[in-house]
């Protein structure tokens, strides 16, 4: 579980990095953290939450161009993977 959402966190650190807009920056900085704290607490995210940080993470997508583009497409692409593992009532 972490790994995943780990990999999906390092690469929207390196989104972050690369984004020229502030609002897009803030925003995968969001979503970052909030993929830290699932990675160090004990809580897991179920499809619901995830749902949200995949919708917000597909409309920074559209707003982004270049590598930030391509490394928030990689970590929606790690999340669904993930999202799918998830047990679900």
């Amino acid at each position: 579980m972490t790994a995943q959402l780990q990999q999906a966190r390092d690469d929207l650190d390196a989104a972050a990095k690369s984004a020229d807009d502030d609002d897009v920056r803030e925003d995968i900085r969001e979503t970052t953290d909030a993929f830290a704290d699932y990675v160090m607490g004990d809580t897991e995210p179920d499809h619901a939450i995830l749902d949200e940080r995949l919708n917000t993470l597909r409309q920074v997508r559209e707003r982004a161009d270049g590598d930030t583009e391509a490394k928030v497409g990689s970590a929606i692409e790690t999340v669904e993977d993930y999202r799918e593992s998830l047990y679900q009532d």
